[in-house]
């Protein structure tokens, strides 16, 4: 009997055998493209078909982001796990800490003090016949990324609105069989790889405390996901001390 594979199996976060995951799989027919194709379709559809947003949690199985239609990096990442897997392509989860500046702009203002230093961070690194590659970009969507990019049209350099990127007006997002990233240089510590997300997640939890994680689940993700939704739309709020959105230059020079 050949060993299973720890890089191809399904686990209670990567459960690429529920009904939801499997059908949309069959109904998109991915199964009959070649390896670069099928990475790029379970790819491109994490990135703009699952909108950047926050789930309940980071340990959350990926029928469940499927069906919340949103996710962040480490949601998004277990998703495209899964799906991966479900296409027999082999891959594994690296797991980092993100400095929290990354965040401000989607996390209100007066909150933002109370998130912890760093935050949990993770991306998918995928098996190719070139070699392993490391897979970050498919976090923040496409009307999203683009609504950023409008705003800060001048600036190459941003850390802020879920993006920490060098360069804003053309990161490495597409799926071409190289590594993409748009979150990269907001790296604070590596925590290595693993084989399932599911082992990531019992070692390295999100230490908000109690009372905080029930501020979040409860309360603050969906402020955050409504500045989401006004950014997508082209509300980008100001961060003290960055560069104002170009629209609130606009609405200024109008106003005057």
């Amino acid at each position: 009997m050949p060993a299973v594979d720890p890089l191809l199996t399904a686990t209670r976060l990567l459960d690429f055998e529920a009904a939801p995951i499997a059908d949309l799989v069959a109904g998109r027919g991915w199964q009959d493209f070649g390896e670069h194709d099928r990475i790029g379709a379970a790819y491109d559809f994490v990135r703009n078909e699952i909108a950047f947003g926050y789930n309940r949690a980071d340990d959350i199985p990926a029928s469940e982001v499927l069906s919340d239609g949103y996710g962040q990096c480490n949601t998004k990442g277990t998703l495209l796990m899964a799906l991966l897997r479900g296409l027999g392509i082999r891959c594994r989860l690296h797991g980092f800490t993100i400095h929290k500046a990354l965040q401000r702009g989607v996390v209100p203002e007066w909150v933002y003090p109370l998130a912890p230093a760093e935050i949990l961070h993770s991306w998918v690194e995928v098996e190719t016949e070139n070699g392993w590659i490391n897979l970050e970009g498919f976090i923040l969507d496409t009307p999203f990324l683009k609504s950023l990019q409008r705003a800060f049209i001048e600036m190459e350099s941003l850390c802020g609105y879920g993006a920490s990127t060098d360069c804003l007006s053309g990161p490495p997002v597409e799926w071409t069989g190289d590594d993409t990233y748009i979150q990269k240089t907001g790296i604070a510590r590596d925590l290595a790889t693993y084989a399932i997300p599911d082992e990531f997640y019992r070692g390295h939890r999100q230490d908000f405390g109690a009372l905080r994680d029930w501020l979040y689940r409860h309360v603050i993700r969906h402020w955050m996901n409504r500045r989401v939704r006004a950014i997508r739309r082209g509300k980008v709020p100001q961060i003290p001390g960055l560069a104002r959105p170009n629209h609130l230059h606009e609405e200024t020079h109008r106003a005057a």
